[in-house]
């Protein structure tokens, strides 16, 4: 039986458009490094693509090289062991961490990392839940799109001109825009994830939007 956070999902994003069986040596394998409520969640419900791809629930194991990329010398990566959970048409990247839960959001396309300092800390089991809890809640569709240099929304668009995603795609910029490439539906092309994930950590060190992160205390801490 779905809880009200996610039923509020649910009401936000529609029934599942796509979805598999969590293997039961998956729900084993990440038992006490994620969140309990994460599992119960894939139990129920498996890792989906909702939204016809907009945003998906997604195994962890098919992200660690990348998210292990994206945090390397970062100084997030001392703070915790952190797994990708959830993933957006464009390549962005829901990041939960061991003792800090949800807690940290790649953002590929525009080569930034964002968290809060106030995510950044050991939280107990029931708070590591309630992590996960309020990300499902709290998460709207409008958040998940991108827009073009006019303020268009593109997903519906470049799902129109470039077909639906398979669990393996996104919809990625080329030329890249931290290359200079622009905001546009003409440079959208249906990408690898992980190969173009990979690219663009490759072109740049990712932006630290300033969110109060102190990494030196969060380490003394």
């Amino acid at each position: 039986m779905r809880d009200e956070d996610f039923e509020y999902f649910i009401n936000n994003f529609g029934e599942a458009t796509k979805s598999s069986p969590v293997p039961v040596a998956s729900l084993e394998k990440w038992r006490g490094k994620l969140p309990d409520q994460l599992l119960t969640y894939w139990e129920q419900e498996g890792w989906c693509e909702y939204g016809d791809g907009l945003f998906c629930t997604v195994d962890p194991d098919d992200y660690e090289d990348l998210v292990d990329e994206w945090l390397a010398d970062t100084g997030l990566d001392e703070i915790d062991a952190f797994h990708v959970i959830a993933r957006s048409a464009f390549g962005d990247l829901y990041v939960c961490g061991e003792k800090t839960g949800r807690s940290v959001t790649i953002t590929a396309a525009l080569n930034m990392i964002t968290a809060l300092q106030n995510k950044l800390k050991e939280k107990t089991k029931e708070n590591l839940d309630f992590s996960i809890r309020y990300f499902f809640s709290f998460i709207k569709p409008a958040q998940l799109d991108m827009e073009d240099e006019n303020g268009q929304p593109l997903f519906e668009r470049a799902r129109s001109k470039l077909g639906p995603l398979e669990p393996h795609e996104i919809y990625g910029f080329e030329p890249a825009i931290v290359l200079g490439g622009k905001i546009r539906l003409e440079n959208l092309a249906k990408v690898n994830a992980n190969v173009h994930l990979t690219i663009l950590r490759q072109f740049a060190e990712p932006e630290l939007p300033l969110s109060g992160i102190d990494i030196e205390k969060l380490l003394d801490s």
